[in-house]
């Protein structure tokens, strides 16, 4: 390796070559080792602000402030409080699928890279093609700790959709002490959750195991209908040899959740901010869908009678960890995972027949995908080198059906012979990824360079089964993406930072992608068609004192060739989309965070990011042209502030924290906006004393939206418009109002 890859000389290939970009797209951003690094000293601290020795921007948050989360909580909903992360969901849990909403210094969900223990989630779309959502991939009981790089991701990060940043999931181990842990939880909106853990400890000094089983069923917080899920998790470590594992786990998730109907501006002014979906009600949904309404009700839209979600998912792996020599280290994964997906929708569009004006409108979805990651490290002296492979092949298939309905019964489960099919396709998508970097150490330890490049190959084959869908072969493909950065310390308690990225994000299949479009409109449209690319910088500044540290940092993105999707119906309709290329978007920034620690006791935590990201393109939509240069991006709120006050001392511990969201556009042409908001959380409990058959007792108060804050939180369920100046655009959804939820936490 050395003599093809003399290793100096490839630190400085990569930093050259990210040099000669002209900031047409500003020089890229990156970073080299993910290890987590200790949080500050004392009971209450619990996010790692620092991220001492990284090259980028980056931050963990640990067990402890995944356990005094409301139980059931999505770990994105917990990722609120850092810099730059800007999350929304119109559940009290963030675990609603539909209306999760989570985005990074502007770029939004899908344009992230997520994984869990080092196996790939996807892009974590509500239609997913490629993973899964990270609230049915494990429990939250079950998460050990959560890394978030607001910049471009570890170089080796299994993911073809990492534009602006990773997130990285993973599993709490396996105890070496032998126990049985539990939660059980009752709140409002009739929530029951429980959670039960079982360690077998260390067998024979060599092999521990956990198993686990979640139960949740709640109610909606308005509307009618559950939010249900039941998961299984299992997981073993065997550890042989002089410092080798195997790892081993299965995750399994059965989730049922009715839907919340999204709103307009409008229609929230003209029905209320409680206004939702006619179920129960079937003869109402029935007249509205016949033209005849009432309350208030203007149009086919303005509601349903029910909608709703089904997914299953079996995700599954192997992990060997091999210390092959001093200093020499192979990590080798394999993993299958399995889904199918149904979501349902009454629609007034399709009638079942003469008598009945509504039929059950599903879309269908069914992935199968298996991969392999291989990570090899080697230390030799200042150096070390990194090098990988990811390889993924997944079959999925989506399907648009219609079912006949006679009346208000039951249809959250599987349904099958439908009575008309508007498409089906199916997907073959092949993944290769390789990375090669180098990282050197200099000047004592003091100066530390990363230096390297990834090659990512994203082939699609999409086949049309029924209906005019789209069918072809679609390949990104970029050889050479270069990443590099540095760390110096400064002192022992102050260093600056700085790195840059080059990423590609890959086509995406499915109902969402360029294949949703009608065979004669990829066509026109395919020679234009370039795979989304992004340029990152961070530069930063660290420091820690006795009772006070935290960090700064500015960025700059440049992202290219941005794919837009334009609705060409209302949502439930699902007519064929027009997918076109809209050009460059631009985006700058700054992010701050610091804790004080004012004694053992109390702690405050703040992050403040101001962001600025903007379009530099306009766009063709047929022949219209939407003037969209120089406005805000949608979603992409200018400021957030997050502050939290908390509290650790002998039995008892609290926090109380709020997060200001400032406005955001739902429109391109940014005629339209929803306002800013505050919205307040509350979690305190109390340590029981140690009970005959239980012991590390706590009962736990949870309040979600403490002041009972009326808001807009999800926006662009239904996508984006360029313009709506009336606010007719249904694609809103309100916040939850205050809710309280009581845990009782144990281990036997």
């Amino acid at each position: 390796m050395s003599q093809r890859f003399p290793l100096k000389p490839l630190c400085l290939l990569v930093l050259q070559a990210l040099a000669c970009q002209a900031y047409a797209a500003p020089a890229d951003a990156t970073v080299a080792d993910d290890a987590t690094v200790a949080a500050m000293a004392g009971p209450v601290q619990t996010v790692e602000i620092t991220g001492r020795g990284q090259s980028r921007q980056v931050q963990n948050i640990n067990k402890d402030d995944l356990a005094e989360a409301l139980p059931g909580t999505s770990p994105l909903k917990v990722l609120e409080k850092l810099p730059g992360v800007n999350f929304q969901s119109s559940d009290p849990f963030g675990a609603y699928e539909w209306s999760t909403s989570f985005s990074i210094r502007g770029f939004n969900q899908n344009q992230l890279g997520y994984t869990l223990d080092g196996i790939p989630l996807g892009d974590m779309s509500y239609g997913n093609n490629n993973g899964l959502h990270i609230s049915r991939a494990i429990s939250a009981e079950n998460i050990g700790s959560v890394s978030v790089s607001q910049g471009a991701g570890a170089l080796g990060t299994a993911s073809s959709s990492n534009l602006g940043g990773t997130v990285q999931f993973f599993t709490l181990a396996p105890t070496d002490a032998r126990g049985l842990t539990f939660a059980q939880t009752f709140g409002s909106d009739s929530t029951s959750r429980t959670f039960v853990r079982a360690d077998t400890g260390l067998i024979n000094g060599a092999v521990k195991a956990f198993i686990s089983g979640t139960r949740q069923r709640t109610d909606k917080w308005k509307g009618e209908g559950g939010q249900d899920q039941d998961q299984w998790n299992g997981r073993f470590v065997y550890n042989f040899g002089d410092s080798n594992s195997l790892t081993g786990f299965v995750n399994y998730s059965d989730r049922k959740e009715i839907d919340y109907q999204d709103l307009s501006k409008e229609m929230i002014g003209r029905l209320g901010y409680n206004w939702d979906n006619y179920q129960p009600d079937w003869q109402r949904a029935v007249n509205a869908a016949r033209g005849v309404y009432s309350g208030g009700v203007t149009s086919l839209d303005d509601a349903y009678y029910s909608a709703g979600g089904l997914r299953k998912d079996t995700l599954g792996g192997l992990t060997l960890d091999l210390n092959l020599a001093t200093g020499v280290d192979l990590k080798t994964s394999i993993y299958h995972h399995d889904n199918k997906g149904q979501g349902h929708w009454y629609t007034p569009y399709v009638p079942t027949d003469a008598a009945n004006p509504i039929s059950l409108r599903t879309t269908e979805y069914a992935i199968g995908r298996d991969g392999i990651i291989s990570d090899l490290t080697w230390e030799i002296g200042d150096h070390t080198v990194s090098a990988g492979l990811w390889g993924e092949r997944s079959n999925h298939t989506a399907t648009r059906a219609y079912y006949g309905v006679t009346g208000p019964g039951d249809t959250m489960y599987y349904l099958s012979n439908p009575f008309h099919i508007d498409w089906r396709q199916s997907f073959v998508t092949n993944t290769a990824q390789y990375y090669l970097q180098d990282t050197l150490a200099l000047m004592d330890g003091k100066l530390k360079i990363n230096a390297g490049f990834k090659s990512l190959d994203v082939d699609i084959s999409a086949r049309n089964l029924i209906g005019t869908r789209a069918a072809g072969e679609l390949t990104a493909e970029k050889k050479f993406l270069p990443q590099a950065g540095f760390n110096y310390a400064l002192s022992q308690d102050d260093e600056v930072f700085g790195s840059a990225s080059k990423n590609m994000r890959a086509f995406q299949p499915g109902v969402a992608g360029p294949f949703s479009q009608t065979q004669a409109a990829y066509d026109a449209g395919i020679a234009n068609l370039k795979p989304e690319t992004s340029t990152n910088i961070d530069l930063g500044y660290r420091f820690k004192r006795a009772n006070f540290q935290g960090s700064v940092a500015l960025y700059n993105a440049r992202f290219d060739d941005r794919q837009l999707s334009v609705a060409t119906c209302a949502g439930i309709v699902g007519c064929p989309s027009t997918f076109v290329n809209v050009g460059k978007v631009d985006t700058k920034g700054a992010e701050a965070i610091a804790v004080w620690k004012f004694n053992r006791e109390f702690s405050w935590f703040n992050s403040y990011t101001y962001n600025d990201s903007k379009y530099k393109s306009n766009y063709q939509d047929g022949t219209t042209l939407v003037a969209v240069s120089g406005k805000t991006v949608v979603n992409s709120p200018r400021q957030l502030f997050n502050t939290e006050l908390g509290y650790e001392g002998g039995p008892f511990f609290a926090r109380v924290g709020a997060k200001y969201t400032g406005k955001r556009y739902y429109t391109y042409l940014n005629d339209n906006a929803v306002d800013a908001f505050w919205v307040a959380n509350l979690s305190a409990g109390y340590k029981l004393k140690s009970l005959g058959w239980a012991k590390e007792l706590s009962l736990q108060l949870n309040v979600t939206n403490l002041f009972d804050k009326q808001y807009i939180s999800t926006i662009g369920t239904n996508g984006f418009q360029a313009s709506d100046a009336a606010g007719m655009a249904q694609t809103l959804l309100t916040g939850a109002p205050r809710q309280l939820f009581l845990t009782l936490n144990g281990k036997l």
